[in-house]
């Protein structure tokens, strides 16, 4: 897979600074084992769309969301989308963070950025399968993001089937397992637009030391 160095070293808390030939090595390192340890998977599944009266009806959840009404404008149907690395990669975690703590680090925001890719990667080809039909995607957003509850992962992981599908369970607190894991909604539009929030665009909080 292709990597993005520079969100690895985001995710890290390096804005800027050139990284020590050490720390290098151990991303390199670190992304040969993720790459041997990472089974890849997502879904997807297309939903009607109304917004009225402030509330947010995706067919088979409803929420009321400023940021994600505002994410969704023009928007008439969305995806519900899901993706995981899978539980080895949390095997790996737990065994680095025992047993070296520095490369624990660097693996947990290697980690991070690879699901990044690979969502992204998903999302760019069902962008192109979509707008050979006349319509267009907007870029995804997922819950805990802005104003969106998080508490709507129960409504996604069951409208998905997370667990029978691809392994994914929520946890009580409404944490994923595995951890590398995302869920979000993708609206679909016939109005291109161009569209940036998404992540950290969305976040109120600005003084994150991960924001971009």
């Amino acid at each position: 897979m292709e990597w993005n160095d520079r969100e690895i070293l985001r995710y890290m808390g390096y804005h800027g600074q050139e990284p020590p030939k050490e720390l290098r090595t151990l991303m390199e390192t670190c992304k040969r084992e993720l790459e041997c340890a990472a089974t890849p998977r997502a879904i997807w599944r297309e939903y009607p769309l109304l917004i009225q009266n402030q509330e947010i009806d995706m067919g088979c959840l409803r929420t009321q969301s400023r940021s994600l009404e505002r994410n969704l404008r023009d928007c008439e149907r969305i995806l519900l989308f899901a993706a995981t690395l899978g539980s080895q990669v949390d095997v790996l975690l737990h065994r680095y963070t025992i047993l070296q703590v520095s490369k624990a680090v660097v693996m947990q925001a290697a980690s991070v950025a690879m699901l990044e890719e690979f969502c992204d990667r998903k999302n760019e080809a069902l962008r192109e399968t979509y707008r050979k039909d006349g319509w267009y995607l907007r870029p995804r957003f997922s819950p805990g993001y802005g104003d969106f509850p998080l508490d709507c992962q129960r409504g996604i992981a069951t409208a998905l089937e997370l667990n029978k599908r691809i392994g994914i369970t929520l946890t009580d607190s409404l944490l994923m397992a595995p951890s590398k894991s995302v869920t979000a909604v993708i609206g679909i539009s016939r109005i291109a637009r161009s569209c940036s929030i998404q992540g950290c665009e969305s976040c109120a909080k600005t003084d994150c030391e991960y924001r971009r």
